[in-house]
């Protein structure tokens, strides 16, 4: 467990994405570019921001952009709000004598105002608001306050915060709570991805916990093809639905369910395969230790609808799935079906 935490603001221990937004519209509907989205805003703005407004306003210097934007700000209807579970995250670390600190990009002023605002102040040992660029100052924090890099993690929400624990030679860990969409934080891979501060704080404390039992199946159409599935939780790379079984579920009952949840596909025609073991793989977005059940299933008629665990899916044959830049457990899953012939066909 980490002795130092070092916290973005924005999107990991407060929800400013709205007036964020409404502000930024705001600014770009002053020089006639159409308003983004929430999903678009997420795919897009990056840290730090003169490189955002860079590519949406080149011509316009950012100082006359700032000066719009923070009487928008100011005025925007959406509120700001602690996240869940933020508030408890800084109580635990506080009543474990883990050192926590804040490092920002959010102008100074609100910042300081929010701390007081949401009661946070006392909270922390030493905070750092309107930082534009955090890799600048990273190591600066560490000499200052004696940080050893090896016991210390940022914790935030966007590739810039990974990349500034990158560039301070600390642990980083990614929220999904905040301004960037998880598939764009899976690209920088961090060390530790989490939901929230709420999964956080519960592996902290479950270091020593049991292995969790999960089910995936290989599925295929008549044709012998399979269906592949890129998610972030598994690095972007490709591999098979399933999840975990929950307590008086039986095993085939989870997998019926899973598949349902991931791609609203029905399934008969389950096979077991083979049982994995996936002890703090590097691939999967977090340390955890699953027990893996694996099967082979057919799939029946109906059409792919993903949930938003994964980013796109395909159906094709085994050997173009070999090729694929596949999780490890599903390699192994996929070429225990083809040496035992496991798919219609036989197709290889």
């Amino acid at each position: 467990m980490f002795r130092n935490l070092i916290f973005d603001w924005s999107g990991t221990l407060v929800d400013d994405l709205g007036p964020v937004i409404e502000a930024t519209n705001t600014v770009l509907g002053k020089y006639d570019i159409p308003p983004l989205d929430r999903e678009g805003f997420r795919r897009r703005f990056r840290l730090p921001y003169r490189e955002f407004y860079t590519e949406m306003l080149p011509h316009v210097p950012l100082e006359e952009l700032e000066a719009h934007f923070r009487p928008a700000f100011d005025a925007a209807v959406s509120p700001v709000t602690v996240l869940p579970h933020a508030r408890e995250k800084l109580e635990w670390c506080a009543a474990l004598g883990i050192r926590a600190f804040v490092l920002t990009s959010m102008d100074a002023d609100a910042f300081e105002r929010q701390m007081d605002d949401f009661g946070f102040r006392e909270l922390f040992e030493a905070t750092y608001a309107g930082v534009l660029d955090k890799r600048e100052v990273i190591h600066r924090i560490l000499e200052t306050h004696g940080l050893d890099p090896a016991e210390t993690a940022f914790v935030g929400d966007m590739t810039h915060d990974v990349e500034t624990a990158r560039h301070g030679g600390i642990a980083s860990i990614a929220v999904l709570t905040g301004y960037n969409h998880p598939e764009i934080l899976a690209r920088v891979r961090p060390d530790l991805t989490v939901p929230d501060l709420g999964v956080l704080r519960g592996l902290f404390e479950r270091r020593l916990s049991r292995p969790i039992s999960t089910v995936g199946a290989l599925i295929h159409d008549d044709d012998g093809r399979v269906l592949m599935i890129r998610t972030h939780k598994w690095s972007d790379r490709w591999g098979i639905p399933g999840g975990k079984i929950r307590r008086g579920e039986a095993s085939i009952d989870a997998l019926r369910r899973e598949v349902r949840e991931e791609t609203a596909l029905e399934i008969d025609d389950i096979r077991f395969v083979l049982v994995q073991d996936s002890i703090d793989s590097p691939e999967f977005m977090r340390p955890e230790h699953f027990i893996l059940l694996n099967y082979a299933a057919r799939a029946i008629a109906g059409e792919v609808r993903l949930n938003d665990e994964a980013e796109e899916f395909l159906w094709l044959e085994p050997a173009a799935a070999m090729k694929l830049d596949l999780n490890q457990p599903t390699r192994i899953l996929l070429e225990d079906c083809l040496n035992r012939r496991l798919l219609p066909h036989g197709l290889a």
